[in-house]
């Protein structure tokens, strides 16, 4: 899996109102566990281009973002400087996650978790964010539901299209249980007026509930909520995204 390609279309591709309510499911736990603290200490882990995580320090939180992908944390670099705000980027690999200081609060969104593939890889993640958060702290994420997954990805397509370059999102079922394959086409237009051709595949996989809720409590958290529609609804058969909240 690589985000070289993808990085320069991350943003015209994600539907950009949804990073108002990633903002919103924050603002409801910082409420609930926080008080009336309107500045916390965040790490955003997968924070990718910076998009959540300028908005977060915008709101007067003090930001560290950390992403495997370099040429996301390029973006960012560049997007804070854009927005006129300070955020400590890191690159590094969650599933080794340093200790860097106690957060008040990980997030993890944009179904980042389901890019590992074994319950042994979140666990050294949850593990990971449990030493990072103070007591009292939360940790917040989101994952592809197994209804959303088994149901609604396979067969899936997505053309986006400009003048200069097109973009191709097809979805097919994976070879592990509750798995996806993202395979990503992307056609650039070149100097010469000709049209060059790349590919990544980008594969995830979601587990049950009873997982996360066995391997977040394995790791340390004392109790965890499971909700949809970013912390707003109950959790149905048909939910596409599960919400996470974790407290050490």
């Amino acid at each position: 899996m690589s985000y070289q390609i993808f990085s320069n279309f991350y943003d015209k591709v994600m539907d950009q109102s949804v990073y108002d309510d990633w903002l919103s499911f924050v603002r409801q736990y910082q409420a609930k566990y926080h008080g009336e603290r309107q500045s916390l200490e965040i790490l955003e882990l997968a924070c990718g281009t910076g998009i959540i995580a300028t908005k977060l320090a915008e709101k007067g939180h003090t930001v560290t973002g950390f992403d495997l992908s370099d040429d996301m944390l390029s973006l960012a670099y560049d997007r804070m400087g854009q927005k006129d705000v300070t955020i400590q980027l890191m690159q590094g690999d969650m599933r080794d996650l340093p200790f860097i200081q106690n957060f008040d609060m990980v997030t993890c969104f944009s179904d980042s978790l389901c890019y590992l593939h074994e319950e042994e890889e979140l666990l050294q993640v949850f593990q990971g964010v449990h030493a990072n958060l103070c007591m009292g702290g939360t940790f917040l994420f989101d994952v592809h539901s197994l209804y959303q997954m088994n149901e609604i990805f396979p067969g899936y397509q997505y053309i986006y299209q400009e003048e200069e370059e097109v973009f191709l999102w097809e979805s097919f079922l994976g070879e592990q249980e509750n798995s996806v394959e993202h395979v990503l086409t992307f056609f650039v237009e070149e100097a010469d007026g000709r049209y060059e051709r790349m590919q990544e595949v980008h594969e995830e996989r979601s587990f049950s509930i009873d997982v996360y809720q066995r391997l977040l409590k394995k790791a340390g958290f004392t109790s965890v909520e499971v909700k949809a529609d970013f912390g707003k609804e109950e959790v149905t058969e048909t939910t596409t995204r599960w919400f996470f909240v974790a407290r050490k």
